[in-house]
């Protein structure tokens, strides 16, 4: 077995399915990525964003007409609910964020991504028009979006060949994507990132972004 092969049986679950989301090509799923994406970019612990995004969907906030017209205490409850960090500020976040998509994208992220076309820098700058979305939480969006998103494959971001250096892999997106199928680029990224992370012993527990 390669060290791939090991990287993808120990660590190879994307921080999606981690917080529950089925992720397809479809407005809910993908809106939910989004959320996740915000939650992950502050310097927070994964399970903290991954528990804060099942609880607002479980709260019945897995949409962004739901979350855009929600009283803000909903929200800011859901968030206190999974002990999420910077509350009050996430809280504002995330109904600005809901209201840019159900207006601008008429909640549908699919018109993102034929707006974007292909060009992952494109995708980028659409992407930070987010409230606290910034290039890291973009770069986590496209990382996992690459599952069903197919024309931003390989995209192994910094983080992710941070982790790919630590196991001695070469630091090379290219060369790495080729060792897996297409479907499993996005399973690799979120296991060299855990990888990335794993090897900071010195740093608190969760100050590193996704």
């Amino acid at each position: 077995m390669t060290t791939i092969d090991t990287l993808l049986d120990d660590a190879g679950r994307t921080f999606a399915d981690e917080a529950g989301i089925a992720l397809k090509d479809e407005p809910a799923p993908l809106y939910r990525l989004l959320v996740l994406s915000v939650l992950l970019s502050g310097r927070v612990q994964a399970k903290l964003g991954t528990r804060a995004c099942r609880e607002l969907v479980d709260s019945g906030l897995g949409t962004p007409q739901k979350v855009r017209d929600a009283p803000r205490d909903e929200v800011l409850d859901a968030l206190t609910r999974a002990k999420f960090l910077a509350k009050e500020q996430t809280t504002g976040a995330l109904q600005d964020g809901a209201a840019l998509v159900a207006d601008r994208w008429h909640g549908d992220l699919r018109r993102m991504r034929s707006e974007a076309d292909g060009d992952a820098a494109r995708l980028a700058e659409l992407l930070t028009e987010v409230p606290r979305l910034g290039p890291v939480g973009a770069d986590i969006f496209t990382r996992e979006v690459q599952a069903v998103w197919p024309e931003f494959r390989p995209h192994l971001d910094v983080r992710a060949l941070d982790g790919a250096e630590v196991l001695g892999l070469p630091r090379d997106a290219g060369k790495l994507a080729e060792q897996v199928s297409g479907d499993d680029v996005a399973r690799l990224a979120a296991a060299l990132v855990r990888s990335g992370i794993q090897a900071q012993p010195t740093a608190p527990c969760g100050s590193t972004p996704m």
